[in-house]
């Protein structure tokens, strides 16, 4: 996995809250530094999202949503992308035209770097999946975004039980996280773009996911360009 491309690759991770995600990204981003690799890691909401603070103190002063992060035994009421009331979702669309540009730019920014790999903790797709994809509107607005926003060389989906990620995080009720997961796989299917992690046992799970990160760059050392997404079911 030593092998440095010219261009920095660019792997994003999404999934429910309690997926995985920061460990996932821990460990390969310290596989990566151990095979000689620099990184980078952004985090979606701090490094790409327009008018965060406005945006959290908005629905922490008009729908009272708990701030902190939820923890086994401790957990907060969020209500952000949980509330559906029709002028939040028009306000999304606009929101998440602007996320989408900003992200283009900071990712163009930071190509620019002798970055090896930049690692995004979360990505737009995780904004999309709170719009409601049974809608042709929102399906053809998120082909558009696709198309705006950089696609990231690998774009992992991480799965996880709804129950079992709520015990980790808990912040949103368990039926909504399970219409997420819907969600989720709707826009991987709209997307086309996403490598799914099963909901694996963590050592498997990390496998998994270095696997394909490994996959990826030997691919681009072969001039391969952009390896074919997968569903990890599958393989």
């Amino acid at each position: 996995m030593a092998h440095s491309p010219k261009v920095p690759v660019v792997i994003s991770f999404s999934g429910l809250d309690g997926s995985g995600k920061s460990t996932q990204i821990e460990t390969l981003r310290a596989t990566l530094e151990a095979a000689g690799l620099n990184t980078r890691l952004l985090t979606f909401w701090d490094d790409v999202v327009v008018g965060v603070k406005y945006r959290e103190g908005f629905v922490h002063k008009v729908y009272k949503s708990e701030r902190g992060i939820g923890a086994p035994g401790k957990p907060v009421a969020r209500r952000d992308k949980n509330v559906r009331a029709w002028y939040l979702t028009l306000a999304r669309y606009m929101l998440y035209f602007a996320d989408a540009l900003s992200l283009r730019y900071v990712l163009a920014r930071e190509k620019t770097s002798e970055t090896g790999v930049i690692i995004v903790d979360r990505y737009i797709y995780d904004q999309l999946v709170n719009l409601d994809l049974n809608t042709a509107f929102a399906r053809n607005f998120v082909r558009f975004v696709r198309a705006l926003a950089p696609q990231p060389d690998i774009a992992f989906l991480l799965d996880a039980d709804p129950e079992a990620a709520y015990a980790r995080k808990p912040e949103y009720p368990v039926d909504f996280m399970r219409k997420c997961r819907e969600s989720y796989f709707r826009l991987a299917n709209i997307l086309g773009c996403m490598t799914i992690i099963p909901a694996l046992d963590l050592a498997n799970a990390k496998a998994a996911v270095l696997d394909e990160a490994e996959r990826k760059l030997t691919a681009l050392r072969a001039g391969a360009g952009r390896a074919e997404p997968r569903d990890v079911y599958a393989a």
